[in-house]
């Protein structure tokens, strides 16, 4: 199978020129159906892959590719167990998406377009997972910042989201600029980008190295902007902009996991480094714990969901930074299954609702949305770590992880999964329970089976998909480990991830289920039967509920001292340097040349003897200087 894994990105590509190419002669169903079938055979050929893995690394030769001086990268592909798990989640969890789309995105006059966007985005996150080397992986990441862009701006009419497109293309920006420079000194250190020849040359360098420290904190900060991890996240919230699925896509199963990726694929560089596995975690905890008090407050639903997905990607960077590779790879995984259904649930209520998305709107709507209603439950019982659910298990290695490492980090970890149990059940009972509180004209209806079928599959997996990690303390092998094995026991092994201090994992295990259990008890009793409502748009709101619900002003923040003096200056610049220094000097130089023309123009009179004349006294002055 691995012979034939260059079709796994070439399906999509070879959808997205279709669909690109014939948008306007094609119809809808027939988009539909290339769209979806690219990402079913690429998926169909990753599950075979998947199913043959030994756990050796396969480099497979596509081409040569790049040849300058001393430097030479080859299209290659990598294929060994961590990028076998991540192709299963792109083409799986994003063939159900575009089947989803299907439905969703019916009455769009782009829906073919849209298709093919769809198609390019997966393609180039393809290439970011399969890629043998840094270089390839920037083109896959540098290609999916291109399409979010695009698709988060979809619906480009609305100058709102065209903003939201533009804010997420230029804040990746800036993460990409340490990717970038990260990259070349890689190049610097080790002369090459390959994969396997940058770990095989790691054996030289120990915990103290400085250039290890140098390139694993630049990578980082690539991660912290495709990742969304403070201060980079404030896009990931503003993509809700796009359409449901681009969001499912983008917030589960691609984009922001590229950064996870990126950091557990160079694991072995940051085993080296004891600084900057510090500050992945400490950046994780923080970006978890902040994101989680943010989304206690929110009422739009997609909201709810961004902030969310910006907390979870802080546990998988907190687990990165304790050593647990395996345990975030897991969570990688679950995540995409319940939070790619919350997306698409969330998404069939807006569809029911006739595009509404505040919550205080909603209620009730179980009876009419039934299926909408118990996907979503099963994803938020696993969101919320929940056993048997699949959350449960990728949350306690994490956290297990965390306790060995600092206790600190657990009880911030333990606090931040309260604060998720209780903003997805608040979420919960203020839009299936209770009474309707919207728009009674808008008749609420249940979504048609091309959506609802890719809703129950995902809740399967978000309900079973945590026994391929159940650990050996509840009787289970921790099948994922092993598999995963392979790829990160060089790193999980450094001396430098050495655990702190221990605890029975059971007794970890209970304490933070009793908690959760606490939370959700609170948001029953809250929304169910105190039957509180969040305050219109307009109320004031007691001063750090205020704060909350207005994400911390760090945006104004930012707009104060980044956006609007930068506006500032370049205004400027254009007033005074550009129209009034550089247009002078470009006007007057213009001006110049006329006058001279004018002069000389007075030479051209006609007279043949006048040319005469001046051919004559050319040649006599040649020859004069000649003889000088």
């Amino acid at each position: 199978m691995t012979q034939i894994a260059y079709l796994i990105p070439l399906f999509p590509l070879v959808g997205f020129l279709i669909l690109g190419l014939l948008n306007k002669r094609l119809s809808k169903s027939v988009a539909g159906i290339i769209g979806c079938g690219a990402l079913l055979a690429s998926f169909c050929i990753a599950l075979g892959i998947f199913m043959n893995m030994n756990g050796q690394p396969v480099e497979i030769m596509v081409a040569p590719w790049i040849s300058a001086g001393s430097f030479s990268a080859n299209f290659a592909f990598l294929l060994d167990p961590l990028s076998s798990i991540f192709l299963l989640i792109i083409t799986g969890v994003g063939f159900l998406i575009h089947v989803y789309s299907v439905g969703y995105m019916h009455d769009d006059e782009n829906h073919n377009i849209y298709f093919s966007y769809l198609n390019l985005f997966v393609f180039f996150m393809l290439m970011l997972v399969m890629g043998s080397s840094y270089i390839l992986m920037f083109v896959g990441w540098e290609g999916v910042g291109l399409c979010s862009y695009l698709l988060i701006g979809f619906w480009f009419k609305n100058k709102a989201y065209n903003d939201a497109a533009k804010k997420a293309f230029i804040m990746n920006r800036i993460g990409d600029l340490g990717f970038l420079i990260g990259m070349i000194l890689i190049f610097k250190t080790f002369g090459t980008t390959d994969y396997l020849k940058v770990f095989a040359g790691v054996n030289g360098f120990d915990s103290t190295s400085g250039v290890l420290t140098a390139i694993t904190l630049l990578l980082f900060v690539g991660a912290m902007g495709k990742s969304a991890q403070i201060p980079l996240y404030t896009w990931l919230p503003d993509a809700m902009a796009g359409p449901t699925p681009v969001s499912a896509l983008i917030h589960a199963a691609t984009m922001v996991t590229a950064g996870i990726y990126m950091v557990a694929r160079s694991g072995v560089l940051y085993a080296l480094s004891p600084v900057s596995m510090t500050v992945v975690a400490i950046t994780g905890l923080i970006t978890a714990l902040f994101a989680a008090t943010i989304a206690l407050t929110q009422n739009d639903i997609k909201k709810v969901l961004a902030y969310s997905t910006v907390s979870q990607l802080g546990y998988m960077f907190l687990g990165l930074g304790v050593g647990a590779f395996s345990a975030s790879v897991f969570h990688v995984m679950t995540h995409a299954f319940f939070k790619a259904l919350l997306f698409l649930a969330a998404g069939s209520v807006i569809h029911g609702l006739s595009g509404e998305q505040d919550i205080r709107k909603m209620g009730g709507l179980k009876k009419s949305m039934p299926v909408t209603y118990m996907t979503f439950l099963l994803a938020t019982l696993a969101i919320a770590g929940v056993p048997p659910f699949s959350g449960f298990f990728s949350k306690d290695e994490i956290l297990g992880a965390a306790y060995s490492a600092s206790p600190v980090y657990w009880v911030i970890g333990v606090v931040t999964a309260m604060m998720t149990a209780f903003y997805m059940f608040r979420l919960l009972f203020l839009v299936f329970f209770g009474e309707f509180r919207g728009d009674h004209s808008i008749h609420a209806h249940e979504s048609p089976k091309v959506m609802t079928i890719p809703l129950m599959i995902l809740a399967v997996l978000s309900t079973i998909g945590g026994f391929i990690g159940i650990p050996k303390s509840l009787g289970g092998g921790n099948a994922i480990e092993k598999f995963l094995e392979p790829v990160f026991k060089n790193a999980e092994s450094q001396p430098s991830l050495a655990g702190g201090s221990e605890a029975p994992e059971i007794v970890l295990m209970v304490i933070t289920v009793a908690l959760a259990a606490v939370s959700i008890w609170y948001a029953y009793k809250k929304y169910i039967q105190n039957k509180e409502v969040p305050a219109a748009e307009g109320t004031k709101l007691p001063a750090l509920q205020n704060t909350l619900y207005h994400k911390y002003y760090v945006d104004e923040i930012y707009s104060a001292i980044i956006t609007k003096p930068l506006d500032k200056i370049s205004g400027f610049l254009e007033s005074i340097v550009e129209s009034k220094f550089i247009d002078n000097i470009v006007n007057k130089i213009g001006a110049l040349v006329e006058w001279i023309g004018g002069w000389l123009r007075q030479l051209q009179t006609g007279n043949v003897d006048f040319y005469l004349f001046a051919m004559v006294v050319g040649i006599v002055l040649m020859l004069f200087f000649k003889m000088m």
